[in-house]
Order: C-alpha cells, then structure tokens, then sequence
C-alpha cells in the first residue's frame, strides 16, 4: 500500500503549543460509537500515533440520514433532547482519544444549535481534533463551526462529499466558502471523501479529478483522500454466510498513486475501516435485544473476509467459533501475535461455550482493531 511520505513540520498536528509529535499516515473514517472509540484505545500505542480518525458524530434520534442530507438550521431547538446525549457522548470519546489528532464532523446534530453547543465547545477546547464543515452545508453553520475551530487553536476541515466528479462550480463554492470565513489555508485541512465505491464505478476518475482540481486549489495544510469498500448487510432476516469482497477502497489508493506519482504534496489515505460507509448516518439502535445476527471480519491485502453469525439459539457459540476458525485458517490470516484483534480471533476459534463468543459489538471492535493494525502498519513500511 504505497503513499506518499508525510514531512514533518508542514502538517501541523502538533498541539496548541506546536510540540514536535510524529505525524499520521492513516485517516480511518468512523462513527461515534463505543465499538469504535474503544478499539481506538485499544490500538498498540506506537501505531495509534500514526493515526488521525475522522469521527462523525452519528444522529441522536432517526431516521437514518441520507448521504449528503444536511437538516435544516434550528437556531432555537429545544435542547433538553440532545444536550443531556450528547455531552456525555463527547465526554467519553474526549476520554478516548486521549489528546491524539484527528477530526470530528458534527453534521448530523450541528444544526440544533443549542442542543450542540456544549457537546462542540468541549471539544473544541479539551481534545486534539479539529472540527469539520463543508461547501454545502448552511452558511451559519459554517460560521459556527469556523469560529469554534479559531477559539480550539487548531485550525479546521473541509470535508468534501465528492458523489461526481468536480467541476468549475465545485471550486468556485470551495474558494467562495473559504474567502467569506477567512480560512489560512495553512491552518485548513482537505478532506476528500469519495464514499462508496465497488466494481465498475468511476470512482477513480472522480478521485484524480478532485486532487487535481480541488487538492491544486490552494496549498492546504493536509490533504486526505478516503472511501469505503465494505459492503452493507441488513441485520434482520437471512442466514449465516461466509463471503469474501474485494477491497476498493485499497485498490483505489493504488490507481490514484501510480496516476499521479508527481502529484505536488503528500495524500494521506483514509478508509471506512470494516464498516459501511452510512454507518455514522445510522441512530442508536433502541431494540433491548440487540440484531439476531452480527459480522465477524477480517482485512487481508486484498480482500475483506465477512462471516455472518447468529446471536441467537442453542448452537449459536459453536457456530460463532466455527465462523472464526473459518477466518484463521484463511490462507491470509496474520497470527494471534499481529494485534488484539487477531488474538480474540484465535482464542475464540481454539475456545469452548459460550464464554468468549462474542456479540455484534465485539465483533466490530475486533475488525476496527485488526484493520487499522494492519493497515497502518502497512502505510508505515510504504514510508520509513
């Protein structure tokens, strides 16, 4: 997986102060959830140093949002709803991330106003992420955000949704956004966030069109190209299913160096992780019960290895333990040495009961945490 090198120095993820730190490689786009935040911590430490997550922050209530969907300004919402979910929420992600870089979009509850604002100051003011907003989203809004990002020290994202290909109109918003708040570029980061891609689509065309057009604009201080490749699966209804899918996302990282090998700055990659790419755009679920079934995953270099398991019935630990010898046995399993994530895996093959099995939870803090692992560390042979 080959990148460009990150230098030192004009990335700027040094903190308030601009201490020295070593620089991210890997942006991994995820959703505010304690499957995500918990694999975060989770994470080796000298590996999580190389990373700076995206995080959105997912909706309080539904329905689910559709990409792109920005509700619209409530200046004088009624705060006694989001304010009492969302404060703790950023609390413990705050806990989480423990000071480490990165970004957090908060477009799925930004426009509550009121009900936002104590979730976002804290944020501003007692972590190390930077706050994201983007072209389409309400002028206001876009203030907010930027003045937020101005009191935080630490500059702001623009996180572009690039569904097609740019195009003049799409500069002109981006340099029209940028002049009306007064953005450095030097304290502006860039986002490309390509969304979904599989098979056959144009994504990479879209990919190298905004790099060259919208990565030129201006001379950013970081520029991140991301999309996702893991498929979405209905949690209701079905059977068990073992399937193997190719990763994209991994594959457009590829195309998009051997395009523009002289591309004039560094590009960090950025992925969905092993989640779809509408996870964050999902509410929390209220089922007391929890999905009748759940993912089991697994990231090779060229594949995700996705095994669907029951959460109910008499057989159902047997089964788990059946689907995850399924995954170390693969041909392309690392070892219960590589990182916690293969570890669970191994013990859960090898183990016996029900104790030990899992749930749907652990089984997506188990794939973020063997994903990033392997892909980071992949990113760091590519440049040292």
């Amino acid at each position: 997986m080959p990148a460009h090198p990150v230098t030192r120095g004009d990335r700027g993820f040094g903190g308030r102060g601009g201490a020295a730190m070593i620089e991210p490689i890997y942006v991994p786009i995820l959703p505010t959830r304690p499957r995500a935040w918990k694999a975060f911590e989770a994470l080796d430490t000298r590996l999580r140093s190389r990373i700076a997550p995206l995080w959105t922050i997912v909706p309080c209530v539904g329905p689910e949002r559709a990409r792109g969907e920005r509700p619209a300004l409530e200046p004088d919402d009624d705060r006694t709803v989001l304010e009492p979910w969302l404060v703790p929420l950023m609390d413990r992600l705050i806990t989480a991330v423990d000071g480490a870089p990165g970004w957090i979009d908060a477009s799925h509850v930004e426009s509550q106003v009121r009900g936002s604002a104590v979730g976002l100051w804290r944020l501003a003011t007692r972590s190390g992420l930077r706050l994201v907003t983007g072209p389409e989203r309400d002028h206001t809004l876009q203030r907010y955000t930027a003045d937020l990002a101005f009191q935080s020290g630490r500059g702001l994202g623009i996180r572009i949704l690039v569904d097609e290909p740019p195009d003049e109109r799409s500069s002109a918003a981006l340099l029209g956004m940028v002049d009306r708040l007064c953005l450095p570029p030097s304290r502006t980061d860039l986002i490309l966030d390509m969304g979904e891609i599989t098979a056959g689509d144009e994504t990479d065309k879209g990919a190298i069109a905004a790099l060259d057009l919208l990565g030129t604009l201006l001379p950013w201080r970081t520029v991140v190209l991301a999309s996702g490749a893991f498929p979405r699966f209905q949690e209701q209804g079905g059977a068990e299913f073992t399937h193997v899918v190719r990763r994209y996302d991994h594959q457009l990282n590829h195309l998009v160096h051997r395009s523009r090998p002289a591309f004039p700055r560094a590009v960090l990659y950025g992925d969905y992780s092993v989640e779809h790419v509408s996870a964050a755009n999902i509410p929390p679920s209220k089922d007391p019960y929890g999905p009748p079934w759940g993912l089991l995953r697994y990231t090779t270099p060229d594949d995700f290895l996705i095994a669907r398991a029951p959460m109910r019935g008499r057989a159902r630990a047997e089964r788990v333990r059946e689907l995850a010898r399924w995954i170390t046995e693969y041909e392309g399993f690392r070892g219960a040495e590589f990182s916690e994530g293969e570890r669970w895996l191994q013990a859960c093959a090898d183990g016996e009961g029900t104790k030990g099995s899992g749930n749907p939870e652990t089984w997506m803090k188990v794939g973020h945490i063997q994903h990033m692992s392997f892909v980071v560390r992949r990113l760091m042979s590519a440049v040292e």
